[in-house]
């Protein structure tokens, strides 16, 4: 069974394949694409033998909405973390938007953000954050199909981005900041789409429960 599911605000992506454990009785269950707690949007949850098509879920090019506030950096990227860095916001424009996201269009290099599931010696990145330690990360190629502004005003940006694999929104939200001379870090991240899957057919974790009570 591949199960289309909207995860809340909140949530770990482990959080929905244990909920839908719980529900369906199903011992193999898995996801085809982690989602940040803070994010919610499109999450896809395979189980059975059904569990093997989710490689190639995750493996598909993702859409997503996110809102970037200006002025303030977190160590985490987004809205869950401590500020670690304040810079004054420049004077924006849509003009001036626009043309700095179109620099990221299509192949860049992006580094992972310490605070992620990727492993260093068979350790979670964010673990070793958390500690205090230092994490570095190589450079990986992603390619961005379509960034476009959706909205401003004075201290953040709304814009939407579809990307390849392993890309990591709250990177590319932190680059545009960068970019804009000032910094930035993700208030809010929905993933509007994954593959052939759309937020629109997904369904609420309260719906999944009415299903499978």
């Amino acid at each position: 069974m591949i199960l289309n599911v909207n995860k809340p605000a909140g949530w770990t992506s482990a959080d929905v394949v244990r909920k839908v454990k719980r529900l369906t009785g199903e011992k193999k269950v898995g996801h085809g694409g982690t989602l940040d707690p803070f994010a919610e949007g499109v999450l896809i949850i395979g189980t059975g033998k059904d569990t093997k098509k989710l490689t190639s879920v995750s493996a598909s090019d993702k859409t997503y909405e996110a809102v970037l506030q200006l002025g303030e950096e977190t160590d985490t990227l987004d809205v869950t973390g401590t500020i670690v860095k304040k810079k004054k916001i420049p004077r924006l424009s849509r003009k001036i938007i626009e043309n700095v996201l179109t620099k990221f269009e299509g192949d860049i290099l992006q580094t992972p953000p310490a605070y992620s599931a990727k492993k260093i010696n068979g350790v979670r990145s964010y673990k070793i954050a958390r500690q205090g330690k230092p994490v570095v990360h190589k450079s990986v190629l992603i390619h961005i199909y379509s960034l476009k502004l959706l909205d401003f005003d004075p201290q953040s940006i709304c814009f939407s981005v579809t990307c390849s694999k392993g890309t990591y929104v709250r990177v590319l939200g932190s680059d545009i900041a960068h970019a804009l001379d000032t910094v930035g870090f993700l208030k809010k991240l929905i993933r509007k789409s994954s593959g052939t899957y759309s937020l629109n057919d997904s369904k609420q974790i309260s719906e999944l429960e009415k299903e499978w009570k």
